[in-house]
């Protein structure tokens, strides 16, 4: 095959891919313990909005899943969140949806890289650092910023996500929150110890 050049961003492949489920403790047992994905961070989403995990699945590149309390349940073409992170409306979407798709790009190209969506007329978020602050963005970057982001839309409403991992996530210490069940309960599901 071909190798191809991206002469615009220089994407780095799939930062991750955000999911949602219907059950967190249900999916954690999954991915983890019977596909042997690492449980690699876990977010309490503030307010009670819900909560945020992420798997490795290998290069760099993770597999997350949202929880929401209120989510719709599956439903084959409600396939997307109707809003954009961060502005203070629902992300939710219905339960086996694809909440948004987020290509990974080096963190020191992010700035740049919203100012290129901007000139290109991509209306976008500004560059959002996702922390383990209270809220869980921030303004500034902090020894606790994991990830900066920015997100937009495709035509057809597709939530796209540019991301850029700050830090290295260690399991040991980025995975303090147990999953919920479909109530909204918190479980405790033991697991494998990752490699």
């Amino acid at each position: 095959m071909t190798e191809v050049h991206n002469r615009v961003f220089d994407f780095r492949g799939i930062n991750h891919l955000a999911l949602v489920c219907k059950d967190m403790a249900r999916t954690v047992d999954f991915y983890s313990n019977t596909l042997g994905m690492p449980l690699v961070k876990t977010i309490d989403l503030p307010n009670g909005m819900g909560q945020h995990f992420f798997f490795d699945i290998g290069n760099g590149d993770s597999l997350a899943f949202f929880w929401f309390p209120n989510a719709p349940e599956a439903t084959p073409g409600v396939a997307a969140a109707g809003h954009l992170p961060g502005t203070g409306k629902s992300i939710a979407s219905g339960h086996g949806s694809m909440n948004h798709v987020a290509f990974n790009v080096p963190e020191d190209k992010i700035d740049e890289y919203h100012e290129r969506l901007l000139a290109r007329g991509v209306e976008c978020t500004k560059v959002v650092n996702h922390d383990d602050s209270p809220r869980q963005i921030s303004d500034d970057i902090s020894p606790s910023t994991f990830v900066r982001s920015i997100y937009f839309f495709d035509p057809d409403g597709i939530c796209l996500e540019i991301a850029a991992w700050t830090r290295v996530l260690d399991p040991k210490v980025e995975v303090r929150h147990d999953p919920v069940d479909a109530e909204g309960k918190k479980h405790h599901v033991a697991l494998e110890p990752a490699e």
